[in-house]
């Protein structure tokens, strides 16, 4: 089994997407579970009403980073209560995008470190975005992890090598998606092979960054088997060991989870 660790469920029902056949249609594809993003905290209920419609779609609470100045400010309180509900299993997406500046830096960092709060409190792992941002991302990650520990993985993972090093230092999982297919992504490529398979999850994005052969598609959960089989390709692997790994890396990450062998 695949599991879809990031998608945004929502856009691609925004865009006029049956999702009740784009999970039939991961499904199809071998992807059991997928995890749909919160990007605004003001959009939450519609992301908890897709997730409360599928037995294999859960979601995270969140404000990415391009929405930290324009979202009502939220407290680690509120995220934490927002968090209790069963289907929110993970905080964010949330950190730092020094490419964009949607927002001001200063309101960024405000809004991590209330998301980092809210991960520590609920011991459900902290989804970090990272873009152009790494030196003040690994600063405060590592500066609120020395204080308390907490979980979290790398979403979308396009940094240095030195980034992914300190992430998994701290124990972070790094999540790869399709941008590692692409064809003058040779860095990344080299970065990501240096990750110990033990802290590598895989997703989409959906419905950005469609992997190699999709390339120029909206992209939708079903495609992460081809990031998988890439992940495979460079690694030396099959696709099906690929899937258990990541799978059996996603389930302690993602711990409010039940396993497929522990379901009811």
């Amino acid at each position: 089994m695949f599991v879809d660790s990031h998608c945004h469920l929502d856009y691609l029902e925004r865009a006029g997407e049956d999702l009740e056949e784009i999970v039939a249609r991961a499904g199809r594809a071998g992807v059991g579970m997928m995890v749909t993003i919160c990007t605004k905290v003001s959009e939450f209920e519609t992301i908890l009403g897709i997730a409360e419609r599928f037995p294999n779609v859960y979601c995270s609470v969140g404000i990415h980073p391009h929405e930290a100045e324009a979202e009502p400010a939220v407290s680690a309180e509120r995220l934490i209560e927002l968090a209790r509900h069963p289907k929110v299993v993970g905080i964010g997406e949330t950190g730092l995008d020094y490419f964009y500046e949607h927002s001001p830096r200063d309101a960024q960092k405000a809004s991590f470190r209330a998301h980092i709060a809210a991960a520590r409190e609920t011991g459900l792992p902290l989804i970090v975005h990272t873009r152009d941002a790494d030196e003040d991302t690994i600063a405060i990650l590592r500066e609120e992890y020395d204080a308390a520990p907490y979980p979290g993985l790398i979403h979308c993972f396009s940094s240095s090598g030195w980034l992914a090093e300190q992430s998994v230092a701290m124990g972070f999982s790094i999540s790869v998606s399709g941008i590692v297919t692409f064809k003058k992504a040779d860095a990344l490529r080299e970065s990501v092979l240096a990750v110990p398979l033990e802290y590598l999850l895989v997703e989409t994005d959906a419905p950005y960054l469609a992997p190699v052969p999709k390339r120029g598609k909206q992209n939708e959960p079903a495609f992460v088997v081809h990031t998988a089989q890439h992940l495979a390709d460079l690694r030396g692997l099959s696709a099906a060991e690929i899937a258990a790994a990541t799978t059996a890396n996603f389930l302690p990450v993602f711990n409010k989870i039940a396993s497929p062998a522990q379901a009811p």
